[in-house]
């Protein structure tokens, strides 16, 4: 009686097993085929314009510096200057003063709160 309940049990955990590793699976192809439509497309953005959008993180660049994450029509900005009293979710606007390689984000400086 015991070894049926035992093989059914471990057929369900198996069954578990290849359904969260398909998911995973098809996540990570949706994020591939996100980030190579992102690189085929023109930037919404351009050198020299200035942009609102909101702060949806903070990191650090290479540089040492804090810097400002935020998204225009989902390609990345990378601002600095950003003053410590802003917060994550405060609407900033900054100018666009370069793209990085591929063109897939841009680096801006602060100009203000929006």
């Amino acid at each position: 009686m015991q070894l049926p309940l035992l093989a059914g049990g471990a057929g369900l955990v198996v069954l578990l097993l290849v359904v969260v590793l398909w998911r995973r699976g098809s996540g990570a192809s949706a994020s591939k085929q996100a980030h190579d439509a992102a690189q085929e497309r023109d930037p919404p953005v351009e050198i020299g314009g200035t942009y609102e959008f909101g702060i949806t993180e903070f990191t650090d660049h290479h540089s040492g510096d804090r810097v400002a994450v935020g998204k225009v029509e989902g390609f990345v900005l990378f601002t600095d200057g950003v003053p410590t009293s802003c917060s994550v979710g405060d609407p900033i606007r900054a100018t666009v003063t370069s793209f990085n390689r591929g063109h897939t984000s841009a680096d801006a400086t602060y100009e203000g709160r929006a």
